[in-house]
């Protein structure tokens, strides 16, 4: 074989064994669908959860103090959940079939009845609930009450508080780990990542979080050992060690990042950034981390959810041309970057 043909086939060779199958500047999502939500237009939509039993994606329109029911074998609203003023937060509990919301305008946490499709119940907590994680198997949900600096724990079987931790920072997302079996919550003016006992719910830990300024929102990799912070002070997505007890790295978002959603199947991490773009990154293993784009999506948004079973990720759009508007976009992972 002459030397030209080889070096050919060695570079088909090397090629292959990288994998490069898509074009250079594929775009990491594909728009698939769009559909218009009920009510007033505009902001704000805030945090979106997905329920894996009913295939319902619930969204809080935070502005129109409602909560949307959407069939995503449908995308059709399938209900609207109102007296949720100011709804933030969305968390499900799905042995209970019931909806917490977060209140933010009253300062409540309501309780929804998914067969009922409306609030049972309203309980009175701190000032503004925002985020939310339920630890399945103590019954319990964690409410960060984000401007009354504290974090409100609910048994879910009786729908009371049992206790409210106090801290000198305002909460950001909490998470629920079921491999450590723990409760995590950002103190995002300390930039310290704290750990709950739900055993006990006593705080055991606080760990400084590196060079993230105002880690606020959070998502987890139980498998691999990770949690991934959005840094809204200086825009960085920084991976924390959840063994280890640090931050390991750190990558660029787009400006003002919020929700941050990662899809294990994939090996991705999602961001919603106000700017107007979902910044996304891939794991290629619990050690190393790449950029794969600011994806450009319509400014302020602020939330996203990722359907683990379809790997479609959704996001609520509320303005376009400066026009308010509101509506959710369906998008598909485009693979193979």
């Amino acid at each position: 074989m002459r030397r030209k043909d080889l070096l050919f086939l060695g570079f088909t060779v090397l090629v292959g064994t990288l994998g490069l199958s898509a074009k250079p500047g594929t775009p990491a999502l594909k728009k698939v669908a769009e559909f218009d939500l009920p009510g007033p237009p505009g902001k704000r939509f805030d945090y979106l959860t997905i329920t894996p039993d009913d295939h319902y994606l619930l969204s809080a329109h935070l502005a129109a103090k409602q909560m949307y029911v959407i069939d995503l074998r449908t995308n059709k609203v399938v209900a609207t959940v109102t007296d949720t003023p100011g709804v933030e937060g969305i968390e499900y509990v799905p042995e209970l079939k019931k909806a917490y919301t977060s209140n933010a305008y009253d300062s409540t946490i309501g309780v929804v009845d998914m067969h009922q499709m409306k609030v049972i119940k309203k309980i009175p907590t701190e000032a503004k609930p925002d985020g939310s994680a339920y630890a399945t198997p103590f019954h319990k949900l964690y409410v960060s009450d984000e401007r009354g600096k504290a974090e409100a724990i609910v048994d879910v079987m009786k729908d009371e508080i049992v206790k409210t931790l106090h801290f000198d920072s305002e909460t950001g997302m909490p998470q629920y780990d079921p491999v450590a079996r723990k409760v995590y919550v950002n103190l995002q003016d300390q930039n310290i990542f704290a750990v709950i006992d739900p055993a006990t719910d006593e705080v055991t830990a606080r760990y400084p979080v590196g060079r993230c300024k105002g880690n606020h929102g959070m998502t987890l990799d139980p498998e691999h050992r990770r949690a991934f912070l959005s840094c809204e002070g200086n825009n960085l997505m920084t991976v924390f060690d959840l063994d280890k007890h640090e931050a390991v790295a750190f990558l660029s978002l787009a400006d003002g990042p919020d929700v941050i959603k990662f899809d294990p199947g994939l090996g991705r991490i999602y961001a919603a950034c106000y700017s107007g773009a979902i910044s996304v990154f891939h794991q290629d293993d619990p050690s190393h981390y790449r950029k794969l784009e600011d994806f450009k999506v319509q400014h302020a948004v602020h939330t996203l959810a990722v359907d683990l079973g379809t790997h479609r990720v959704y996001t609520p759009e509320q303005e376009e041309d400066g026009k308010p508007m509101a509506r959710m976009v369906v998008y598909e992972a485009v693979t193979g970057r």
